[in-house]
């Protein structure tokens, strides 16, 4: 029902769960990995990341972390988790972008192992306006434009990696992959930094309540080398009535 609902309100997405899967089996979770979701929903991802950890390891030596702006969804993740078992969580209830509640004692951005998220696509009012004086540096590559959200996520989520393990999947719509003015020289810096590790083009219609197709991002801090990869996975679906679904064939072949 949440699933259903979703969309409609806040640019909230449920990211469904073979999506989940495959970003989590990306990201490739260690025991003992600190794992942060900042736009967490109802925390699906990042139980799948959990999950995938346990199944690995038969223990539960992971931290799970997340963030979520919406007060009801915020509950939901929290009786998620707790109903799974996974007692080894903080999720903050906030605006990420606004007032970012994941830090460390002396009040700097804390830092994780892997970072995914489905942050709402295009956001509108996101908080431009206060953009400009970040106090944690988020946005010197560039501010996003005032009406679309996505990059500001992704700046949020760049600044979050640990600088040595870091690892990081994003959903986001097509657009981040060309729009140009202030999102093309964001772009251009994060390849530049050589951040950039993979884009991977999604068929359409695989989320609730938008057709519009996604592309996952995968950055990363120690690269093997320059190059960035792009999967072109946007055939390879089962197309369903109301949505089409990534089979377990599609999710092998892009992995």
């Amino acid at each position: 029902r949440f699933a259903a609902s979703a969309g409609k309100k806040a640019g909230e997405f449920y990211t469904p769960a073979e999506v989940s899967e495959l970003m989590a089996r990306i990201v490739d979770p260690q025991e003992g990995d600190d794992i942060c979701d900042p736009t967490c929903g109802s925390a699906s991802l990042l139980m799948k990341c959990g999950r995938l950890v346990r199944e690995r390891s038969g223990t539960r030596r992971d931290a799970l972390f997340g963030q979520e702006a919406i007060g009801s969804t915020w509950a939901l993740a929290k009786m998620n988790l707790f109903l799974h078992g996974e007692e080894n969580h903080q999720v903050e209830w906030g605006d990420t972008i606004r007032n970012p509640k994941l830090r460390t004692s002396d009040d700097m951005l804390r830092h994780f192992d892997v970072v995914v998220a489905n942050p709402p696509f295009s956001l509108d009012k996101w908080g431009h306006g206060t953009a400009e004086t970040d106090k944690f540096a988020r946005f010197r590559r560039g501010t996003p434009p005032k009406t679309k959200g996505d990059y500001a996520f992704i700046s949020h989520m760049i600044e979050t990696m640990d600088a040595v393990t870091g690892r990081m999947g994003v959903i986001v719509p097509h657009g981040v992959l060309f729009r140009s003015s202030s999102e093309g020289k964001i772009r251009k810096q994060l390849i530049e930094e050589n951040l950039l590790d993979a884009v991977i083009g999604l068929p359409p219609n695989l989320f609730f309540g938008t057709g519009i197709p996604a592309a996952i991002l995968l950055f990363k801090r120690d690269k093997a080398d320059d190059s960035v990869l792009f999967i072109e996975a946007s055939r390879d679906f089962e197309a369903g009535s109301k949505q089409n679904h990534l089979r377990s064939q599609d999710l092998e072949k892009i992995l």
